[in-house]
């Protein structure tokens, strides 16, 4: 009877809070999700594709980060592995963490990355869920949107940048990379794109997608520039040691720049876990300017009250145990795969492939007026799909409307502005870059070797003298 009652009861007091409106319910996202994209996985995500049914397929995008667990040829050390077996198994790692991460880990962390005259101590040390999520919390201390804030990041780049600034509202600066010095920093172009309301430059090295590594002398260029116009650097590291023979990795926290840096990194590509999602910050301070961002990114971690515990324990035996040819064999892959790669990209027509210094990636130019049936980088991707059944990851989607992309002309410098000049449309950027596109050099040989082939039938096919 009561229950009766409180339901008749209920059913009253709804009518009268919808009495003169509808009924259905239109509840709006929030303006953070709404600003909140990410413009690669919006590509592979949502693009018709319809590969060539008599070939197979062969994905030389790997979804946006370029995860090189797919095809199952690059696998984790043994000793990777068994860190976390002996953590399950002790069953000592199940509970909530300190949410900058256990103390033994972090003391991993800083004992892996002091090398080079870098001394890293645990107390600059926090553990994140995933480089992404350093990232995150790093641009999030740093930046305000609501002070109209704005970053300066790389172009060509890796958009999640991007995607983390603009969903609070902070604005994004490109700086141009300069294709024909191995896509070093255009160095006037970066520092004309500060100003009194830039918080933070935003440094990929080693680089995705470029496949580029600075040399000591570049990055000790770009810290001057920082130093100077007094704004924090933050170091996107992640592929840091994953560089070929006769190059070698810097990182910016090792040049005594007194610039003060958030080294961010992981264990995601150089110990082939991506899905682990166990990244770090590491503060840099030498000039004491991070004091209240130290406390800012402590109270950023709470948020999530930590990462991964299981692999937090495992840390310790993953960093400490992990050998060295472990390390130096995927390496050798890489630049196998990149040799492949370059030299049977060069028989296509029409492209123009960049032979990396690291990473997992190699960038590749598309020569658009070779090719004028095709008014984008994503069209001539999705041709490709089609008839060779082969998908690389284009550096621009979404078209837009033609006022937008004369206002982006005059605003577009270096190699990009021709590109954006001749297209019909507006091509909104992946990594903002139009007219190239990025491979990725984690796949088997012999299908890599396929691809180039199918690619190159490709081009050369649909090239126009």
């Amino acid at each position: 009877m009561l229950d009766h009652k409180l339901q008749e009861k209920s059913k009253s007091s709804h009518c009268s809070v919808i009495e003169g409106k509808p009924e259905v319910w239109k509840v709006e996202p929030s303006t953070t999700a709404k600003n909140c994209k990410n413009f690669i996985r919006d590509i592979v995500d949502n693009l018709d594709l319809k590969p060539n049914p008599e070939k197979p397929v062969i994905a030389l995008s790997i979804v946006s980060d370029g995860d090189p667990t797919v095809y199952g040829n690059l696998k984790p050390s043994e000793e990777t592995i068994q860190a976390v077996i002996n953590i399950i198994e002790e069953g000592c790692c199940n509970g909530y963490a300190p949410s900058v991460g256990y103390e033994n880990a972090r003391e991993a962390v800083s004992e892996y990355l002091s090398h080079d005259g870098v001394d890293v101590s645990p107390r600059d040390v926090i553990l994140c869920s995933g480089c992404s999520s350093s990232i995150e919390h790093c641009i999030t201390a740093l930046a305000d949107g609501s002070k109209n804030h704005n970053i300066l990041i790389p172009r060509p780049g890796f958009p999640i940048y991007r995607t983390l600034a603009e969903s609070i509202g902070v604005s994004v600066r490109y700086y141009n990379l300069l294709p024909e010095n191995n896509w070093e920093v255009d160095l006037l172009h970066l520092e004309s794109q500060i100003d009194q309301n830039t918080s933070a430059i935003v440094l990929n090295n080693p680089s995705n997608p470029c496949g580029s590594v600075f040399s000591e002398e570049h990055l000790q260029d770009i810290l001057e520039i920082a130093y100077r116009r007094r704004v924090p650097v933050i170091a996107d590291e992640i592929y840091e040691q994953l560089v070929f023979p006769g190059e070698k990795f810097v990182s910016a926290a090792s040049l005594n720049s007194h610039v003060p840096i958030l080294v961010c990194g992981g264990l995601a590509k150089r110990f082939l876990v991506p899905g682990w999602r166990l990244g770090w910050i590491v503060v840099h301070d030498e000039v004491g300017a991070f004091e209240h961002i130290r406390k800012a990114l402590v109270c950023l971690s709470q948020r999530t009250i930590g990462s991964n515990t299981l692999i937090q324990g495992a840390l310790p035996g993953i960093l400490r145990n992990t050998p060295q040819n472990f390390h130096d064999e995927l390496i050798e892959t890489l630049l196998r795969n990149a040799q492949v790669s370059y030299e049977g990209l060069q028989q296509a027509k029409g492209l123009s492939p960049f032979m990396p210094q690291g990473t997992m990636y190699m960038i590749v130019e598309i020569q658009m007026r070779k090719f004028p049936m095709f008014q984008s980088g994503l069209e001539f991707a999705q041709k490709m799909m089609e008839e060779e059944s082969v998908f690389c990851l284009p550096g621009e989607a979404n078209v837009e409307n033609r006022k937008r992309e004369e206002h982006s002309a005059k605003k577009t410098t270096g190699f990009c502005e021709s590109t954006v000049k001749d297209s019909k449309m507006l091509i909104y950027n992946c990594f903002a870059i139009p007219g190239f596109m990025r491979i990725v050099l984690t796949i088997p040989e012999d299908l890599l070797r396929e691809a180039c082939v199918r690619i190159a039938e490709f081009c050369n096919r649909h090239y126009a003298n």
